[in-house]
């Protein structure tokens, strides 16, 4: 296993170098097919292509059954050339590297998983993998294949980063980014100024009402992360943007915020507003078929000595995805770490072949019954 995870850290993988990304898809399919997976690679022009790996039951008298998914990403927000600065080690337990802990250790795990699974004749469940290759970049390429595989599953199990303690994520918040210009009227600054309508001042006044659309209390937070407007000092600006992050908790409250967010008028006639995007991730609510899945993983956890927690994530996934369509969905269960998309990533040894273990007896529970995960 750390063989593997350290073969895929080196191979690295930003999602914006297509020749990068396949390369590590190249070698994940290399060692799927090894574990017994019918490979089919997605081709993409834009991104790199994604890999859908099968194994089906060896016990067919049952007929044809709805799979469980294991989804993630293989992308990464670390450019070529990272390892050189940030190179793979062990320290005190840890394992450091770019990618390693979102979420190149999940993906190994569930491929210890199934080789257990089938190397001990185990194979009574039917599993497809899905690794993408733009997460990172919003999953613009992948959703559809995405979701199309999870309509056909009986429930979703994301090897994302598990939380701080090794909990599993029940709910995360939806992700929107929405644009914003603003379209004043030039003039002179010293001259004529009463004859313009300042496109930087009126995106000052609609960034603060922006703002007031905030509630932290309900999981509704607004980022105006990205601003511009103006040409010169002398000039009355006849144009501003602001990129604006917001996320929330529930589909309620993403309809909501969407409606009011495009409700904003400007304060003069002669100013015109433009808004685009959108809330594209929408949440991964703690639904029924949620808490029955995570349910079954605690009682798993439990049989193997561990404490199996959950919790929530302000981030999201593509188990957003799954979950917003009713597939049961469980997020989270990558191995124990700290640091994505930050220098000190890593992943704790200890915790990778307990994941593999849990993650093979789960895969088996959930095949043995489908009660658990009923939508």
């Amino acid at each position: 296993m750390r063989e593997t995870v350290e073969t895929l850290v080196r191979l690295e993988s930003p999602s914006d170098d297509k020749a990068a990304v396949d390369r590590c898809g190249e070698e994940l399919t290399r060692r799927l097919t090894a574990i017994g997976a019918t490979i089919a690679r997605v081709l993409q022009t834009t991104c790199g292509d994604h890999v859908r790996a099968e194994w089906r039951s060896k016990h067919t008298t049952r007929g044809p059954s709805a799979p469980i998914l294991l989804l993630g990403h293989f992308d990464t927000v670390w450019p070529v050339g990272t390892l050189e600065r940030m190179p793979l080690q062990e320290r005190d337990g840890r394992l450091h590297g770019p990618g390693i802990f979102d979420m190149k250790a999940g993906i190994t795990a569930s491929m210890l998983a199934m080789r257990a699974l089938t190397e001990f004749n185990k194979g009574t469940a039917d599993v497809v993998m899905l690794w993408t290759a733009d997460e990172e970049v919003g999953s613009s390429t992948s959703r559809a294949l995405i979701e199309e595989t999870a309509l056909a599953s009986s429930a979703v199990l994301v090897l994302e980063p598990s939380l701080p303690g090794g909990a599993a994520k029940t709910s995360r918040k939806g992700v929107g980014e929405f644009e914003l210009t603003v379209h004043g009227v030039a003039a002179h600054a010293g001259l004529d100024p009463g004859k313009g309508a300042s496109a930087v001042h009126e995106l000052a006044r609609q960034v603060l009402a922006l703002e007031a659309l905030q509630d932290p209390d309900r999981g509704i937070t607004i980022n105006v992360g990205v601003i511009a407007g103006g040409s010169r000092t002398n000039v009355i600006a006849d144009h501003a943007t602001a990129h604006v992050d917001v996320r929330v908790q529930t589909m309620e409250d993403a309809a909501r915020l969407e409606a009011a967010i495009r409700r904003l008028r400007p304060s003069r006639p002669s100013i015109r507003l433009e808004m685009s995007g959108g809330i594209g991730r929408p949440p991964l609510e703690r639904s029924a078929g949620v808490i029955r899945l995570y349910e079954r993983a605690r009682n798993v956890a439990a049989t193997l000595g561990q404490e199996f927690g959950e919790g929530a994530a302000g981030g999201g996934s593509d188990g957003n995805f799954t979950a917003a369509l009713g597939v049961p969905t469980l997020d989270g269960l990558g191995p124990q770490g700290d640091g994505a998309h930050a220098i000190h990533e890593h992943v704790l040894l200890d915790d990778l072949t307990w994941r593999g273990a849990f993650l093979a007896r789960l895969i088996e529970s959930l095949a043995g019954s489908t009660s658990a995960v009923q939508r």
